[in-house]
């Protein structure tokens, strides 16, 4: 009698503490988290909720935060929820890519330069009190990559300089910050946050279509090695964002006569006689190679 008492009172122990966690719906959070629930119909991934097709596994607080059934019997504390605050980088880019992994511009987030930096997905976005609805940022663009990059946003100070601080484009006109797949350019070396064009080119030929042939004519350090090689493209104290204060000066990186490169090793021929670099109406390479990005008529890029 004693054993049988001893063990009416072990059973209902054991049963209690092995009581799945259930999904309350998120109408339930609203009673605790007002702030939160008060804007959340203004957010993406409130949708599913208004619709009234609500899977609480997928979509809404629990979507994110695992079921809360645990977490209203405690009356609340973060050992009972899925508390982003409590969880490691790897957690939180684990728990956005369950619903956000199928989509193409973040494929290679897992090997992009900010997920090796420990810089996830909570880090830009802000979820619950997003100043910008779209893409759920926390903080206006240009003010949350400028967080990290002082250096870039120096740049965007120079003379010469893509109007970002302006409004006229965004960082990610160029890049994407989830990673990209390798570029066909420069050997596949260049920044893999690039946000490529067209057919894996340059972002530069969004907007300057004019320079995106193809060509008769290809100037190879256009093709091969990319824009980036005659210009900066952040921004510049040279004018037309180039890397240099005197055209032939660039020029010059290539057209020195050194036969170690190339692709019969021939390097580029040097230029002729006629020539005379110490003459300023030589030092404008561009005054008579003007179709220097490429040519449809001129091996030479003249006019």
């Amino acid at each position: 009698m004693r054993f049988a008492a001893a063990l009416c009172l072990v059973v209902p122990f054991f049963a209690t503490a092995q009581t799945p966690n259930t999904y309350v719906g998120s109408t339930t959070c609203r009673t605790c988290h007002p702030d939160v629930w008060l804007n959340f119909n203004k957010n993406p991934h409130y949708k599913s909720i208004a619709s009234g097709k609500e899977t609480p596994a997928k979509t809404g607080c629990e979507g994110c935060h695992g079921p809360g059934g645990n977490h209203v019997a405690a009356k609340g504390g973060k050992a009972t929820i899925g508390a982003f605050s409590e969880f490691s980088p790897s957690q939180k880019l684990d728990a956005c890519l369950s619903c956000h992994s199928k989509d193409v511009n973040r494929a290679g987030v897992r090997h992009s330069a900010h997920t090796e930096a420990d810089v996830v997905c909570s880090d830009c976005h802000s979820i619950h009190k997003s100043p910008t609805p779209k893409f759920l940022l926390a903080k206006p663009q240009i003010q949350l990559c400028y967080t990290c990059h002082a250096t870039v946003r120096g740049q965007f100070e120079m003379p010469s300089k893509h109007r970002v601080n302006e409004g006229a484009i965004q960082c990610s006109d160029c890049h994407n910050p989830h990673g990209n797949v390798a570029p066909n350019w420069r050997t596949g070396t260049s920044s893999r946050l690039i946000a490529t064009s067209h057919d894996n080119e340059q972002p530069c030929l969004k907007c300057h279509v004019d320079k995106r042939g193809p060509f008769v004519y290809e100037h190879a350090s256009v093709r091969v090695e990319g824009c980036e090689t005659c210009h900066a493209p952040h921004g510049s104290p040279n004018a037309r964002l180039l890397r240099r204060p005197v055209v032939f000066t660039l020029c010059l990186e290539c057209h020195n006569g050194a036969g170690t490169f190339g692709r019969q090793n021939a390097g580029v021929r040097l230029q002729s006689a006629s020539h005379n670099l110490l003459d300023p109406k030589y030092q404008r390479c561009t005054t008579c190679h003007v179709r220097i990005h490429g040519s449809n008529s001129d091996e030479r890029f003249l006019r």
